[in-house]
C-alpha cells in the first residue's frame, strides 16, 4: 500500500492505523511517501516508521507538485504482485482490502475501486456532499455492471502492479490522474471493478471556496483526459472506453451545456420582455399588469421538468438506500438543496474549467 502526503499532520497517523488494522494480514509493506510537507506530518510518518516494520517513510527530494508525482515515487520501492493507494485524510473500514482482493483472481482485471463516502458531516456544505458521493458510489454501482467504470479513486484503489507498469503509471500531466489511468488501463484491454462491499471514508471540503477549487480541478482533469483519448471515440479496438466511457462523459456534458443554455435564455427572456412591456406601461399610462396576463396552460417544458424532478427524486431515493449507513439519515431539505442547487452549478463549473484549460490555467488550485 502506498500513502502520499501533503500537509496532512492531523490525518496521516490515523490512515496509517486503518492499513495497520486491516484484517488484510498480507500487506506486505506500508509506504507513506511524505511529499515535502510543511508541516509535521514528515515527524509523524517517522515515527510509525520507527514503531511498526511494515511502514517504511520515503520523501520526496522536492515538492512534486500533484498527487501523480508523489505516487509514482512511491511505487517504486513496490515490488508484489498488487499496489494499492490510499489518500492521506482517507480512511479504509477494517475489511475494505479483503474485499476487493478476491476481484483479482480474474487475470483479466487490471484495477477495482471502491465506495469512496464521506467522512466528514459536521455542516451543511458537509452534509449536502454525503449525498452526492452516495450517488456516486450508486452511479458508479450500475456503470459497473456494462463496463463503464471511468475512475479509481485515490481514496483506495488497487491495481494490478504488471498493468500498473504496463501504462507507466500515473500521468504526472493530468489533475485527474486516477480518471487518466483507469482509461489508459481500458484502453490496454484491462477490466476494471468495484467491490461494493468495500468501503472508505474521506475528508471532504468544508469551505465552499475549496469544494468549488476541488470541483474545477476535478473537471479540468477530465477534459484534459477526453482529449488525450479523443482518437478513442467510437472505436470497438478499444472495448468500452471508445464505445462507453467516451461518449458517456461527453453526453453528460452537452446535457448540462444544454439544460444551462435553455435555462440562462428563457430566465433572461422573461426579464427582457417584463422590461419592455412595464417600460412601454409606464409611457403609456396603462396597467403592468392584469389577470389576463396570466397563464396557467402548461408548457412542454414545465412537463418534462417535471418529469425530470420526479426521476431525480427516484434516482436519489434508490442511491441513498443503496449505500444507506445504520444510524445515519439524510433529511430531505438537503435532498432538496443538492437537487436544485448543488447540481445546477455543474454546467456553471464545467464552462469555467473549459475556460482555464483553453486559457492554458491547469494548476493543482490548491490556494
Amino acid at each position: 500500500m502506498v500513502v502520499c502526503c501533503y500537509n496532512e499532520e492531523e490525518s496521516i497517523g490515523k490512515v496509517i492505523d486503518s492499513l495497520i488494522n486491516s484484517d488484510y494480514k498480507n500487506i506486505k509493506k506500508i509506504v507513506v511517501v511524505d511529499d515535502c510537507s510543511k508541516d509535521g506530518s514528515w515527524k509523524v510518518i517517522q515515527e510509525y516508521a520507527e514503531k511498526y516494520d511494515k511502514v517504511l517513510a520515503v520523501q520526496t527530494p522536492a515538492n512534486t507538485g500533484n498527487a501523480a508525482g508523489a505516487k509514482n515515487y512511491g511505487a517504486q520501492f513496490v515490488d508484489t504482485e498488487l499496489i494499492g493507494f490510499t489518500d492521506a485524510d482517507s480512511y479504509p473500514e477494517k475489511d475494505a482490502i479483503s474485499n476487493i482482493i478476491g476481484h483479482f483472481d480474474d487475470i483479466k482485471v487490471g484495477a477495482v475501486t471502491s465506495q469512496v463516502l464521506a467522512e466528514n458531516r459536521r455542516n451543511f456544505l458537509e452534509k449536502v456532499q454525503v449525498i452526492e458521493y452516495k450517488m456516486i458510489v450508486f452511479m458508479r454501482r450500475l456503470l459497473s455492471f456494462v463496463g463503464g467504470i471511468y475512475v479509481t479513486p485515490g481514496p483506495l484503489a488497487i491495481y494490478r502492479k504488471s498493468a500498473f507498469d504496463k501504462v507507466g503509471g500515473f500521468d504526472r500531466k493530468n489533475l485527474t490522474e486516477d480518471i487518466e489511468i483507469t482509461w489508459h488501463l481500458v484502453k490496454e484491454g484491462y477490466v476494471i471493478k468495484m467491490s461494493s462491499n468495500a468501503r472508505v471514508f474521506t475528508i471532504v471540503p468544508h469551505k465552499a471556496m475549496v469544494w468549488f477549487r476541488q470541483r474545477i480541478r476535478w473537471n479540468m482533469g477530465g477534459i484534459q483526459t477526453i482529449y488525450k483519448y479523443r482518437k478513442s471515440f467510437g472505436k470497438r479496438t478499444v472495448g468500452m472506453l471508445g464505445l462507453f466511457i467516451l461518449p458517456f462523459f461527453i453526453f453528460n456534458w452537452l446535457l448540462g451545456l444544454t439544460g444551462l443554455g435553455i435555462l440562462s435564455y428563457r430566465i433572461l427572456r422573461t426579464i427582457f420582455i417584463r422590461y419592455l412591456s412595464t417600460v412601454l406601461a409606464i409611457d403609456s399610462n396603462v396597467a403592468i399588469a392584469t389577470f389576463g396576463d396570466i397563464n396557467l396552460t402548461p408548457s412542454i417544458l414545465v412537463f418534462f421538468g417535471l418529469i425530470t424532478i420526479i426521476m431525480n427524486f427516484w434516482m436519489i431515493g434508490l442511491g441513498l438506500a443503496h449505500a444507506k449507513e445504520e444510524g445515519k439519515r439524510d433529511g430531505l431539505h438537503r435532498v432538496l438543496l443538492y437537487m436544485f442547487f448543488y447540481v445546477t452549478t455543474y454546467p456553471i463549473i464545467l464552462i469555467i474549467s473549459f475556460f482555464r484549460v483553453l486559457t492554458g490555467k491547469t494548476s493543482w488550485m490548491t490556494k
